[in-house]
């Protein structure tokens, strides 16, 4: 017979405060506090028990939907507008500072994710997005649930692998990981309005509207609709809602009710009246209380009915004395209600299973039988049952249990839990085989009745199986069952088990709450037990991840136990080995186990957080290493780890500080071995003292000034270590070399080389050009980027981009009203140029998209400064005007570029091979000079000074000594400083500084006169002949010792001491003239007689007409040691690098054909040498002629073409034995 449906009209309490329709509610999970959204724009936060409220305003428009983080920490509000708002759960104020515009159109629903991690919301603009609720970003591509699909509800499900979307049109289901759509299907014959998941995921609950206002059920493993719909609402359904046990459902409608149905049999229990439309609907935690609200602009409190809740059992008074365990409160208490009343048959059923309970079986029958002679019914038949399974007496437990099934008309949920009692009853009576098939029958047998019972009486038959095999030793066997338990998809589940199972706590006892966490702790101790560490250690981890905080912090009596250092001292030995393997991963499993388990001391930590580094899991290794200084402050160790981990993290100025400490407690230690670990270390300051000494190194060869590409400004060294001191870089190497002295060295220099490295400028001076006090103390990226600035500015662009952070630019990085500064700028320009690591030409006259050729053709290799910026760098980069590269050219180093440099060399006539070969230094003067012969500066003596760092040759800067001086002192400087006599080698006009000198570069422009050169057969064949004469042979041997013994040539104030072979002229006639040229006819002892070209003249004489008595006139040979063909070394160190450079003889072949060393003849006795040296001398050579002075020196009188002089006959040896050292002026 039917029963007749209770209507409450009257709740047990009103919120009220709302000013508007009440459009969602939602309750906390600390069961303290509700939160509601109102038409009237604001949400509201309620205390449950004191009814006081929080207005919370910010939204724009109507409140529609609310949802809470299932730990409460998160409060989402959406409104008419589409705008979301983010409110801190447990303070209720505002989580961002603005709302999260999320949708175009209306937000009537929000939900969280189960881990709280993901906030749905879906829309009627027929979208549901998905939002990051750590930084609020919108994850992923926004679900378009297609034409019309504007959104009514998301819901998540209980596992949150699914997304329910219920649309106008169709239910939507989705994977959540994948975001594929897993099904669509229409639901309800018009919109598809509301949604509810059942507790254990396997059911999901629709609404429709009104046009099919009822709820309908569907199988999420089929999608199938199971049973009937759900009949009764009469307009929409605007919210359902399933308590926690998942037994009951509430929904709330526009026709003002709201229905509580049972979930098994799809029957309405309840009916709770609304004056106004209901809009939304939700259980109390506990499952006791139902929350509405509508129209009437306040939330009602309804009370579930009683025996809703409780499948079989009301027990009222011993109830909870029962659930707690205390069977003698309960005992008690059930007697004193039997003494009150002794025909009360319910009280002796319930005793009857108290007594059962205490394993009282005799009186646990007698309650039942007098319970059933007072009068037969449901409890007391299940009483019996148990109390006779108690005795043994299974086969009239049996019939027991069958009557009691005739004594219930609360449906089949009701049987269902019945058959589970009676599983459980034939279990304890050790009929397992019955037992198990019985639960297996059910279910598999009963698809509509709540199947998670099933499997928590499985679950828990599973664990005492397991105990009673962990008792009897068999650990195997043991591990099984608790895995079996486990497996078990209900007990995997965080549902409230007690909650929802406490029939069954207090029939028999059961601890169905920690039912999950002794499964977990007694697989991992039979696991043990059986030796099988790693899958210990793998059952203890996901028994760690898998339970929650609280339930962890119960843990640690059993962690601390025995099990505990079992695991600990296996974990610790596999976790070394581990480490000692490089299997970080392993070895952080195996450490983070023993420290779970509450066994760590500062050791496990440490090693913990070496595995960490080594996985360079830099937080988490910073984390174990500062628990290890907690656990031990007198521990060097962690310090040493912490150092280590903030290194990694590239938080180095804390690593450096953390390494202090390390090292004041390493001084501190009473161990005195302990204390000698200091030694492998250094501390940060002899660490800066070394970097400094490096730096200063670095920088003896770098600019005094230097531009800061990344701030525009100049700086001074001083300046720019100090920018290195407070850099990334510097802390980074400090904190790296203190642990490392074997490598400390190296690894200074490589950093202080990458940081200090810098790019040079060279370029065309033009118009406007900024000078060190444009830019002093300013940002050449701010000033005006006009004329040079703008030049200046795209260079430490262009540097920048490279990646050097110092660039030099001759225009403003000099202090030229700074003597000192300009002077060692001067001296020390080819030494910074070649110690940069690139050199930038900047090519003002090459426009863009030049063609080959173009290059040639500017002025940039006309200029004498560039002679030295081309020579010195190592890596050097032609730029065009629009600060592109020349043709596009991506070499690295245009040095290497073999169009470039062709197209230089032809331009210029500086051999390719000779650039990329070059080194400064004396050697092979001549040819540079040919080089810088055709290059004009703008002021007259920066000719000689632009040469200075090509000669290694420190001039004193004179601005205003005129350009003859300054060549003069350079070249004065070359020949006193190497003995090399072909700087005396040019035509033109002498300089005033001396004579021997030319007065302008251009005087070598053209290359030297090429003499003929005999093959060594022809040497030999000379020799040969000239040994046939005894006296030749011993002559030549006299002149080759005089001239080995002669001085190299000597230069001092304005003087040169020329060492030379002298042929005196005996006769001088003047044979032409032209304008201010004079031809003479000139003849002279031992030469071939000879016509000379000069613009001096002199007196012609003849032996007839001898000249004045203190007036000679000669031709002389420049005496080079060349001659003699012997290795001279003295060039082997002249360089300011210690370079090594061949030497070139006088009028031999140019600069690039002397590099590769240089093999001397072999002779066959003393005078082969001697001889070789006459053969030579008797070939053409470049004379000089010099005309002695009143003073006694001698004046060299210029032509305006080579001397090319030649002896008679090389075997009258006496014409040349006239060797003398000359003082010209």
């Amino acid at each position: 017979m039917s029963k007749l449906i209770p209507i409450t009209s009257t709740p047990l309490r009103e919120f009220k405060g709302h000013e508007g329709e009440v459009r969602a509610v939602a309750v906390f999970p600390d069961q303290q506090r509700m939160i509601t959204g109102s038409k009237d724009r604001t949400i509201r936060l309620w205390d449950l028990k004191t009814g006081d409220v929080k207005k919370m305003g910010g939204h724009r428009n109507e409140v529609w939907a609310l949802a809470v983080s299932r730990d409460g920490q998160i409060i989402a509000s959406g409104d008419k507008g589409g705008e979301v708002i983010v409110w801190h759960g447990e303070t209720g104020e505002y989580a961002l500072a603005q709302p999260i515009k999320a949708h175009s159109n209306w937000s009537p629903s929000l939900d969280f994710s189960p881990d709280g991690t993901v906030l749905a919301t879906g829309s009627w603009d027929e979208m549901t997005k998905l939002w990051n609720t750590k930084t609020w970003e919108l994850q992923g591509d926004p679900i378009e649930c297609g034409t019309d699909g504007s959104v009514y509800c998301v819901r998540y499900s209980p596992s949150g692998e699914l997304l329910a979307i219920a649309t106008f049109d169709n239910i939507q289901i989705y994977n959540t990981e994948t975001r594929e759509r897993v099904v669509s299907f229409k639901a309800h014959i018009h919109v598809n309005y509301s949604l509810a998941w059942t507790p254990d995921g396997t059911r999901l609950l629709t609404g429709g509207d009104a046009f099919d206002p009822t709820i309908r059920e569907w199988d999420v493993l089929t999608w199938q609709q199971v049973g009937d719909p759900w009949t009764g609402h009469s307009d929409f359904i605007n919210a359902i809602a399933v308590n926690p046990a998942g037994t009951l459902v509430a929904s709330a409608s526009s026709d003002n009710h709201v229905r509580l149905w049972q979930l098994s049999d799809r029957r309405t229990v309840a009916i709770f009246k609304h004056s106004c439309r209901t809009k939304c609907v939700t259980f109390s935690i506990d499952g006791k209380h139902i929350l509405s609200g509508g129209g009437d602009k306040m939330i009602s409190e309804w009370a579930v009915p009683e025996g809703t809740n409780s499948e079989i059992l009301a027990i009222t008074t011993a109830r909870d004395a029962c659930i707690d365990g205390d069977l003698s409160t309960a005992e008690e208490l059930l007697t004193q209600d039997i003494n009150t009343d002794a025909n009360n048959h319910i009280s002796y059923a319930h005793r009857s299973s108290v007594m059962a309970r205490k394993h009282d079986w005799d009186h646990a029958l007698q309650d039942a039988i007098n319970s059933i002679r007072i009068q037969p019914s449901f409890m007391g038949y299940i009483s019996k049952g148990i109390a006779l399974c108690g005795k043994g007496q299974v086969r009239n437990a049996r019939v027991a249990f069958d009557v009691a099934s005739t004594y219930t008309d609360q449906g089949s949920q009701t049987i269902y839990f019945l058959l589970l009692i009676k599983a459980i009853a034939f279990f304890n009576a050790d009929q397992r085989r019955e037992a198990k098939l019985l639960l297996k029958e059910l279910a598999v047998g009963c698809p509509n009745a709540d199947t998670r019972a099933c499997h928590i009486v499985d679950a828990y038959i599973h664990v005492q199986l397991g105990l009673r095999a962990l008792d009897g030793a068999r650990h195997d066997k043991a591990a099984d069952h608790f895995t079996a338990a486990l497996n078990t998809s209900n007990l995997s589940s965080n549902l409230d088990i007690h909650s929802m199972y406490e029939d069954l706590m207090v029939l028999f006892g059961w601890d169905l709450k920690s039912l999950r966490l002794t499964a977990h702790q007694k697989r991992c101790q039979a696991l043990l037990s059986a030796g099988k560490v790693n899958e210990a250690l793998e059952s203890h981890k996901l028994m760690m991840d898998n339970i929650d905080e609280a339930t962890k912090a119960s843990c640690l009596d059993w962690s601390t136990g025995k099990y505990s250092q079992e695991c600990s001292t296996l974990f610790l030995t596999k976790g070394d080995t581990a480490l000692a393997a490089s299997d970080y991963d392993r070895a952080i499993e195996l450490y983070s186990a023993v420290i779970d388990l509450d066994s760590a001391s500062d050791a496990v930590f440490a090693k913990r957080s070496k595995a960490r580094l080594g996985k360079m899991l830099w937080p988490e290794a910073l984390l174990d290493a500062q628990k290890v200084t907690e656990l031990n402050s007198l521990s060097y160790l962690g310090y040493n780890l912490k150092h280590a981990a903030l290194h990694g993290a590239q938080r180095y100025d804390e690593a450096i500080q953390a390494f202090r400490i390390m090292l004041s407690k390493l001084d501190n230690v009473p161990d005195t071995e302990t204390r000698k670990l200091h030694q492998q270390y250094l501390s940060p300051s002899e660490v800066d003292r070394d970097i400094r000494k490096v730096i200063d190194d670095q920088l003896v060869n770098a600019p005094l000034r230097i531009l800061d590409t990344t701030t525009g400004l100049l700086c001074s060294r001083e300046v720019q270590i100090g920018t290195f001191k407070s850099s990334r870089e510097y802390s980074e190497l400090v904190s790296s070399t203190i642990t490392h002295r074997d490598i400390e060295m190296k690894r200074i220099k490589e950093v202080v080389m990458s940081y200090f490295r810098y790019a040079m400028l060279s370029h065309r001076w033009e118009e406007n050009e900024p000078l060190f006090q444009d830019i002093q103390g300013k940002n050449v990226y701010k000033l005006d980027p006009v004329g040079g600035i703008k030049k200046l500015r795209s260079f430490c662009e262009t540097a920048r981009d490279l990646g050097y952070r110092w660039a030099w630019s001759d225009t403003c990085c000099i202090d030229k009203n700074n003597n000192v500064e300009l002077q060692e700028s001067v001296n020390s320009m080819f030494i910074w140029y070649h110690h940069s690591t690139l050199t930038i030409v900047y090519l003002s006259d090459v426009p863009p998209l030049s063609k080959s050729g173009t290059l040639a053709n500017s002025v940039w290799n006309t200029r004498g400064w560039t002679v030295q910026e081309f020579l010195a760098p190592n890596v050097i980069l032609f730029y065009q005007k629009d600060w592109t590269l020349y043709l596009d050219d991506r070499t690295p180093n245009h040095k290497d570029s073999v169009a470039i440099m062709q197209e230089l060399e032809d331009a210029t006539g500086i051999d390719r091979r000779a650039v990329v070969a070059f080194r400064p230094g004396m050697r092979g003067a001549r040819q540079i000079l040919q080089w810088a012969s055709t290059r004009t500066t703008t002021l007259q003596e920066d000719i000689a000074y632009s040469l200075s760092g090509v000669f290694r040759v420190r001039l004193r800067v004179d601005y205003g000594e005129r350009k003859q001086n300054a060549l003069g002192r350079l070249l004065q400087e070359i020949v006193a400083q190497s003995g090399d006599i072909t700087a005396l080698d040019w035509v033109g006009k002498s300089s005033e500084f001396n004579s021997c000198l030319p007065a302008d570069i251009i005087s070598y422009a053209a290359p030297p006169y090429a003499l003929p050169s005999l093959s060594e057969d022809e040497i030999q064949t000379a020799i040969s002949s000239l040994r046939k004469n005894p006296v030749t042979v011993v002559s030549a041997s006299r002149l080759y010792n005089q001239l080995d013994h002669t001085s190299a040539a000597g230069f001092a104030h304005h003087r040169l001491h020329l060492p030379c072979i002298v042929f005196p002229v005996t006769e001088a006639g003047l044979s032409g003239r032209d304008k201010d040229t004079y031809v003479y006819a000139v003849k002279s002892n031992g030469l071939c007689d000879l016509q000379i070209t000069t613009e001096d003249k002199f007196t012609p004489f003849s032996p007839a007409r001898p000249p004045p008595i203190w007036q000679n006139i000669l031709l002389v040979r420049p005496w080079s040691r060349d001659l003699l063909e012997l290795h001279d070394c003295a060039y082997d160190t002249h360089s300011v690098e210690h370079w090594s450079v061949p030497e070139s003889p006088l009028h031999e072949s140019p600069l690039h054909d002397s590099l590769p060393a240089q093999t001397e003849p072999i002779h066959s006795d003393p005078h082969s040498r001697a001889l070789r040296l006459i053969v030579r001398l008797g070939q053409p050579f470049s004379a000089f002629l010099l005309a002695r002075q009143r003073n006694g020196e001698f004046k060299r009188i210029a032509s305006n073409h080579d001397i090319i002089a030649q002896v008679k006959d090389m075997t009258s040896i006496g014409d040349m034995m006239d060797i003398r050292i000359l003082a010209i002026q």
